[in-house]
């Protein structure tokens, strides 16, 4: 399941924060020094380092945004979120095909994340290209939205053409491993919450709601 969350940051944020990082003359680093073995080859951006002021401000905001998300709360089911990353690319860079890690240091990637900062006029190329049996979608989404994807899928960011590509992304470890069961759950809830909007507390909710709790404690870690 793929999810955008459309207002994750407002385009002023972004534009603030695109501005800040683009004046900031320290901090930058290789991509290649984060990537697994398998993906040095192909992984061509620069990325500010964890200790960088920067890096600590703008992640601890997005963070905060997404445990307040609903959408993303319901759908994830996260017990933490890590190990994010601010990420540049420039004309010639990208990041080739590739899959990101199970584990890392801070725990299993479930689900991975990319919130865009950088306004889609300001950059030509650059397009975050998921795979899935179905296809290939490719995505350049408006500055301050964010897409949240299975972390299974083979991706890649195309090279950049013009322009500087901000983004921040990061990965989750969820309550559910199984993300058909993940699935489930999140279509389980969203019918609970419609049924409540709609006719309030009744025996129908009820029911939904032992259902979907005891199918957590079921599934879930």
């Amino acid at each position: 399941m793929r999810l955008i969350l459309e207002a994750l940051l407002s385009a002023a944020e972004a534009s603030q924060w695109c501005e800040r990082l683009l004046t900031a003359n320290d901090g930058w680093e290789p991509g290649q020094r984060t990537a697994g073995w398998h993906a040095r080859a192909v992984k061509h951006n620069r990325q500010l380092a964890v200790e960088a002021p920067l890096q600590r401000a703008l992640t601890e905001l997005v963070i905060g945004r997404l445990q307040s998300d609903a959408l993303l709360q319901a759908a994830a089911l996260p017990v933490t979120i890590h190990s994010l990353r601010v990420s540049r690319c420039g004309p010639g860079e990208g990041y080739g095909r590739h899959v990101d890690n199970a584990y890392m240091a801070a725990g299993r990637s479930d689900l991975s994340f990319s919130l865009f900062l950088s306004n889609p006029s300001h950059y030509d190329g650059g397009a975050l290209v998921l795979e899935s049996p179905t296809g290939e979608e490719q995505l350049r989404l408006p500055a301050g939205q964010a897409v949240v994807y299975p972390s299974t899928l083979l991706h890649r960011v195309e090279p950049v053409e013009r322009g500087e590509r901000l983004v921040v992304v990061g990965w989750l470890q969820s309550r559910v491993r199984d993300a058909s069961q993940r699935e489930l759950l999140f279509e389980l809830d969203t019918a609970r919450r419609t049924l409540f909007q709609q006719q309030g507390k009744s025996e129908v909710f009820d029911l939904l709601c032992r259902c979907y709790a005891n199918l957590l404690r079921q599934w879930g870690e």
